[in-house]
């Protein structure tokens, strides 16, 4: 039985409660918060959690094992890299941290101390992204070409981070989980309406080697809320909506081949429209699932599924995002693949 402390019950912090409370093999013994308000409001559903004040009081207890820290992004590092001093693993609410520096710092201390750190891109335990997943390794699409995301919605204005660090770490752990590919550069452009240097609406283009591209479209300003996902192949292509309640993914058996003509600038493209397929999808709480990879990997000393490497990936770009922002759009490459000089956490287990 693996015993959590919850740092946070804010926005998600409740959620989280939830899910942990009836997570395999764990037990919710403590959640901290600085709003009594809150606690009041953990002790009259959960009673049996002690409710404290001080993250402290969790990061000392020797009877927790593992902390869940659901806390603004810039509190991160400090939190966790305490937690890990205290030897407990860390599942860190998304993004991972405030810079690629400080994530590397807390990679190396997890490696180091043989402790699991986790970051909660709960999108990758939907039933969606698993039968996208499914698909792209099945080879139904074939070769896959583009990605292309639009998250916008009349949204909260965050007051420390700017609209990609906020919308598009989910749709970014998304693309870090069906491309095997690595990037390496981003051209990125933004604006802010509210004159305080945060962009509230933004675009982003990741680029890889091979051809295959990414694009990102987010804003706090729409009149509309969209969720959607286009995942494009040579054979077939996928159509996401996470916004609809039953047919999540559409997968549309249409595609095209084309040639030169005679003349080189001419291109003859043949167009072919076939049936649109509806997969069946799994069930289930996303975060109910990612509760349960958690503790599992604690348990089993098995990689998670979001792991620190996908988090890692989505801050390298983010920061990357925020150079090409300020250079007007500029192409700004991403540092190659980390890998500690020490040793490394492999795709299967914590130790090598």
């Amino acid at each position: 039985m693996i015993n959590i402390g919850i740092i946070g019950y804010g926005y998600w912090g409740p959620n989280l409660v939830r899910n942990f409370y009836v997570a395999n093999n764990c037990c919710v013994k403590s959640v901290a918060d600085t709003q009594p308000g809150r606690l009041r409001q953990l002790q009259q559903l959960f009673p049996c959690i002690n409710a404290c004040i001080s993250a402290n009081e969790i990061l000392n207890d020797p009877d927790i094992d593992a902390v869940v820290i659901a806390t603004p992004v810039f509190t991160h590092f400090r939190l966790a890299k305490k937690a890990f001093n205290k030897g407990k693993h860390v599942l860190l609410e998304k993004p991972l941290t405030t810079s690629s520096k400080e994530a590397e710092i807390l990679i190396d201390m997890a490696i180091q101390k043989n402790l699991l750190l986790m970051v909660d891109h709960t999108f990758l335990y939907t039933g969606a992204i698993e039968k996208m997943k499914q698909l792209t390794e099945e080879d139904e699409l074939g070769t896959i070409k583009y990605l292309d995301s639009t998250r916008i919605n009349l949204g909260l204005f965050q007051p420390d981070i700017n609209v990609l660090w906020d919308l598009a770490p989910h749709d970014l752990s998304i693309l870090r989980y069906l491309v095997t590919e690595r990037p390496y550069s981003v051209n990125a452009t933004g604006i802010t309406h509210t004159r305080n240097g945060i962009e509230n609406i933004a675009y982003l283009t990741v680029n890889y080697q091979s051809g295959f591209i990414a694009h990102f479209n987010c804003s706090w300003t729409s009149p509309v809320k969209v969720r959607m996902m286009l995942l494009g192949g040579d054979k077939k292509m996928i159509l996401y909506n996470d916004l609809e309640p039953s047919e999540k993914i559409k997968v549309y058996d249409t595609g095209y081949s084309h040639k030169t003509g005679e003349e080189k600038r001419r291109i003859l493209v043949d167009y072919r429209t076939g049936d649109i397929h509806v997969p069946k999808l799994r069930t289930g709480e996303a975060l109910l699932a990612m509760a349960n990879d958690f503790i599992e990997s604690i348990i089993s000393s098995k990689q998670p599924r979001s792991s620190w490497m996908v988090g890692l990936e989505v801050v390298k770009i983010l920061e990357a995002s925020d150079k090409s922002i300020r250079n007007n759009g500029k192409e700004i490459f991403i540092d190659a693949p980390r890998r500690s000089t020490k040793k490394m956490i492999s795709e299967n287990s914590i130790q090598e």
